[in-house]
C-alpha cells in the first residue's frame, strides 16, 4: 500500500517537472529573438501609426482600438512564425512596457481625465459649506435659547 502511494506520488512529481522544464525550455527558446522581432515588426509600425494620431487623442478608445489590435495581432502572428506560446512573459512585458509609454495618463473608461466645469463643481463645494454654516449658526441660537429656560 504505502509502496503504491509512493510510487503515484514519484508519478505525480515527475509529471510536474516535465511540465515546468517544458515551459522553462519554451520561454527561454522564445527569449531574446522573439523580443527582437516584435520590437522591430511590430512596435515600429505602432509607433509610427501613434505619431499620427494628436497625443490628445491616445486615450479615445475609438481612435486606438485599430492599432492596437493590430499591434497584437503582430505579436501573435510573430510568436507563431517562431514557435512560441502566445500570450507569454514577454508579450506581457512588451504591452506593459506600451501602455506605461502611451497609455499612463488614461483611466479605465478610456477617457482622459480632468476636472468638471465650474457650473457643476461649484454647487458641490458650496452647498456642503453653507449647510455647514447654517447648522452651526441652528446650534449657537438654540443653544442661547435654552439658557434661560431652567
Amino acid at each position: 500500500m504505502v509502496s503504491q502511494t509512493g510510487a503515484a506520488l514519484q508519478k505525480q512529481t515527475l509529471l510536474w517537472f516535465i511540465v515546468a522544464a517544458s515551459q522553462c525550455v519554451l520561454a527561454l527558446g522564445c527569449g531574446p529573438h522573439y523580443e527582437n522581432a516584435i520590437e522591430e515588426f511590430c512596435l515600429v509600425k505602432f509607433k509610427l501609426d501613434m505619431q499620427v494620431l494628436d497625443q490628445k487623442e491616445w486615450c479615445n478608445w475609438e481612435d486606438t482600438v485599430e492599432l492596437y489590435s493590430e499591434l497584437t495581432n503582430c505579436t501573435y502572428v510573430v510568436a507563431l512564425k517562431m514557435e512560441c506560446f502566445w500570450p507569454n512573459r514577454l508579450v506581457d512585458e512588451f504591452f506593459i512596457r506600451v501602455h506605461k509609454h502611451y497609455f499612463h495618463d488614461c483611466s479605465l473608461s478610456g477617457r482622459l481625465l480632468r476636472d468638471p466645469p465650474n457650473r457643476i463643481l461649484g454647487p458641490f463645494i458650496v452647498v456642503p459649506i453653507l449647510v455647514t454654516l447654517l447648522m452651526t449658526a441652528l446650534v449657537v441660537w438654540r443653544s442661547k435659547r435654552s439658557e434661560g429656560i431652567v
